[in-house]
Order: structure tokens, then C-alpha cells, then sequence
């Protein structure tokens, strides 16, 4: 059975940092993406940030481009997402999510079979 586990949300100020971690386990993970979205009050979830586990190819969206950095750590089966920089727009649940060989659909979260229960990051202004 695959579970994905977040951590490290939390309250902020703007201009702070967060680490987020996803525990990832039940399966071999080696080609699968890595994502995370997000889901602000009143808003759809919207792809922040995706790896592939295999090689380790990296995807954005752009309000977050060089500001936040995904990673994995093949060891641990865990996925990081570190956010610099942030602003309370980066306010919302952040949830972790695995797909199978997705290919140019990273960014689509139905093309992710497996989801977290989400974590809450709120940015204080």
C-alpha cells in the first residue's frame, strides 16, 4: 500500500523559509515523478513542483522559480521541498503526489495516482 507522508508546514512570516518533506513508501518509487501542488481557500490545486526519482529532472511553475527548490533523497524514499523567500500568495495546503511515467503531464494533478494528506503552510504578512 503506498502512503505519502508531509511534513513541516507550519506559520511563517513573509520572507521566511520552510522545508516540507514527503515520506514515501509501499513501492519502488524509480519511475515515478514526485510532486507537489497546492490548494489556497476558494482556489483549484495547482502544480508548484515536480522531480523525477530516477534521474532527478526538475520542473517548476513560475511563481516559485527561484524561490523554492524540490528534491529527493533515493535513501530515504523522501522528497523535500524547501521555500525561500515566501509571500503570504504562497499561503495554502501543500500536498506531496506520485505519478507513473508522466512524461510532459507532470504538471497535471489527475496524471497522480497517489496523494498525501497535505500540509498547511500559512505566510503572515
Amino acid at each position: 500500500q503506498v502512503q505519502l507522508v508531509e511534513s513541516g508546514g507550519g506559520l511563517v512570516q513573509a520572507g521566511g523559509s520552510l522545508r516540507l518533506s514527503c515520506a514515501a513508501s509501499g513501492r519502488t518509487f524509480s519511475s515515478y515523478a514526485m510532486g507537489w501542488f497546492r490548494q489556497a481557500p476558494g482556489k483549484e490545486r495547482e502544480f508548484v513542483a515536480a522531480i523525477t526519482w530516477s534521474v532527478g529532472r526538475t520542473y517548476y511553475t513560475d511563481s516559485v522559480k527561484g524561490r523554492f527548490t524540490i528534491s529527493r533523497d533515493n535513501a530515504k524514499n523522501t522528497v523535500y521541498l524547501q521555500m525561500n523567500s515566501l509571500k503570504p500568495e504562497d499561503t495554502a495546503v501543500y500536498y506531496c503526489a506520485a505519478g507513473l511515467n508522466l512524461g510532459g503531464n507532470i504538471y497535471i494533478s489527475d496524471n497522480y495516482a497517489y496523494w498525501g494528506q497535505g500540509t498547511q503552510v500559512t505566510v503572515s504578512s
